[in-house]
C-alpha cells in the first residue's frame, strides 16, 4: 500500500467545484464563536459538495486569518452568505421548501442513524453556538431535530466534529446514488 500524493487525488479545481452538481444541503452556522470551527466546517462542506454555508450572528466570515488556517482555501470554493438574524434565514428557506433540521440534544430529537432524508428534498442543517447550542426559538422554527448519540461522560461534541459527522451521514444517505459511488 502506498500513500497517495496530492497530485494523485484527482481533486476538482475551484472552477470545477463551482460548476459541479451539489448535495442539496445548506449548512447554517448560528452564532459560532470560534473562527477555527468555521474554517473546519468550510473544509467539510467542500469535501462533500455542500451547496452553501450561511453564517449567522456572531459567526466569523471570510476573509479571516483563523478561518483561513483551517479552511485551507475552501472558503473560496464553497458558496457562503452572511445574515445577522438566523430566524430570518430560516423563514426565507422555508418559503423555498427547505426542510429545516436543527442538530441539538432535545426531548423529541431523532437519533442521527434513524434520520432518513428523502430524495428530491432540500435540507438546511443548523449547528449552534459551542456553549449555548441552538436557541429554543430556532428549535421551535425547525421542522425536526437530529441528535448524535453519545455514550461517554461529556455532554457534547465540538461543533466542527458534529458538523463532520452529520454532513457525512446525510451526504452518504442522499448523495451516494447521485454521484454513483
Amino acid at each position: 500500500m502506498k500513500k497517495l500524493k496530492n497530485s494523485e487525488l484527482s481533486r476538482l479545481s475551484i472552477d470545477e467545484f463551482k460548476n459541479s452538481s451539489k448535495t442539496p444541503v445548506i449548512v447554517i452556522l448560528d452564532n459560532i464563536r470560534s473562527a477555527h470551527n468555521v474554517g473546519s466546517v468550510f473544509r467539510t462542506c467542500d469535501a462533500f459538495l455542500i451547496d452553501k454555508i450561511i453564517l449567522c450572528g456572531i459567526t466569523a466570515i471570510p476573509p479571516n486569518k483563523e478561518i483561513r488556517k483551517t479552511a485551507l482555501g475552501s472558503s473560496e470554493s464553497v458558496d457562503w452568505r452572511y445574515y445577522k438574524n438566523t430566524e430570518e434565514v430560516i423563514m426565507k428557506l422555508k418559503k423555498k421548501d427547505y426542510q429545516i433540521i436543527a442538530v441539538e440534544q432535545a426531548n423529541k430529537s431523532i437519533k442521527l442513524e434513524s434520520f432518513k432524508p428523502e430524495n428530491e428534498k432540500k435540507y438546511a442543517i443548523i449547528f449552534g453556538n459551542e456553549i449555548k447550542g441552538i436557541s429554543q426559538k430556532i428549535l421551535d422554527n425547525s421542522d425536526s431535530v437530529i441528535e448524535i448519540p453519545q455514550f461517554g461522560t461529556k455532554h457534547s461534541l465540538n461543533v466542527s466534529v458534529s458538523a463532520g459527522i452529520v454532513i457525512w451521514d446525510i451526504f452518504s444517505k442522499i448523495s451516494l446514488n447521485q454521484f454513483d459511488l
